[in-house]
């Protein structure tokens, strides 16, 4: 029986890749990032897999990165769509995309039932992060006053692109290292006198480079799920006169269920240096540091053949 789940928000994969078969292999023998992500937490102790896909891209997904995970651990698929609403909600005019990461881990309430980790799938984390995670995750049983979430925390400095702006949740902690707010920042850069941000593109102003942010690495209970199911609809309701784009997201919802103390969120505080690609520029320098981790010997030249023992 499964103790730990990873799930892995997958639904927008295609659509930014153009297709998964333009999925930028970074490995030596042709991995793609979810493929390290799937076994740094098959090493830190994570026994199931739960891929968060579009029905449209289930063959490809399946065919391009599901089998061999799939001859490695335990694993399920759900369906992210448009059309997976509360009772009462229609799909309005006009919306083409699911409804954001917050919908994404809706979608698994059927499929898990123990703590699990909630990630990006074109994201690399760094395999002490899933290890923080699964020491985390393996003593929450549900029980409690209340539920107590837990989420990795990155060094800003590094999580930036050196080729232009990033977002970034910025977060605010407790002295005692319990979050207490995300700010959702949309153009953080690095200059060569510090980290700014902008607002307005004319005013820069500084943050501290060891600020803790939020990269989606979100570790929960099955507790989540009802907080989610209660407040889809609220959302929805929110934005009704501009439901084209909003979307449901993770650190929003998770910053309302803070606010409210309906939970105590925990940052696991890490300095693994997040690798992801923003502008195509990263690419280059995204495949020469896992070769490197590579060359290193932090994970074998090919990596299920190793972790399948052929």
């Amino acid at each position: 029986m499964a103790t730990l789940t990873l799930v892995v928000m997958a639904a927008g994969i295609g659509s930014r890749y153009g297709g998964l078969k333009q999925i930028d292999p970074v490995g030596p023998s042709g991995e793609v990032v979810l493929d390290y992500s799937v076994y740094d937490a098959l090493r830190a102790g994570f026994d199931r897999i739960v891929f968060v896909i579009r029905r449209d891209i289930e063959e490809a997904f399946r065919e391009r990165i599901g089998r061999r995970i799939e001859a490695a651990a335990e694993t399920a698929y759900v369906f992210q769509s448009l059309d997976l609403l509360p009772p009462g909600f229609s799909v309005p005019e006009g919306r083409k995309k699911p409804w954001g990461t917050a919908q994404a881990v809706l979608a698994c309430r059927g499929e898990v039932s123990t703590p699990f980790l909630a990630i990006n799938a074109d994201d690399y984390y760094g395999r002490t992060a899933y290890k923080a995670m699964a020491a985390y995750l393996a003593g929450k049983t549900g029980g409690g006053a209340g539920p107590e979430f837990a989420m990795v925390g990155y060094r800003l400095e590094n999580t930036l692109s050196e080729h232009g702006t990033v977002a970034r949740g910025v977060c605010t902690a407790t002295a005692d290292g319990f979050l207490v707010g995300i700010r959702e920042l949309l153009k953080i850069r690095r200059f060569p006198d510090g980290i700014m941000h902008t607002e307005n593109d004319v005013d820069w102003l500084p943050l501290a480079p060891d600020s803790w942010t939020s990269m989606n690495f979100w570790g929960f209970t099955p507790a989540l799920f009802g907080e989610l199911e209660r407040r889809f609809p609220a959302f929805l309701r929110a934005r009704e006169g501009r439901i084209d784009k909003a979307e449901f997201l993770i650190p929003e919802v998770v910053g309302e269920i803070v606010r409210e103390k309906k939970a105590r969120v925990r940052i696991l505080p890490t300095l693994e240096r997040w690798f992801g690609v923003t502008y195509p520029e990263d690419r280059p320098a995204f495949r020469r540091s896992v070769l490197a981790l590579v060359e290193a010997g932090a994970y074998p030249r090919d990596l299920w053949k190793a972790a399948s023992g052929s």
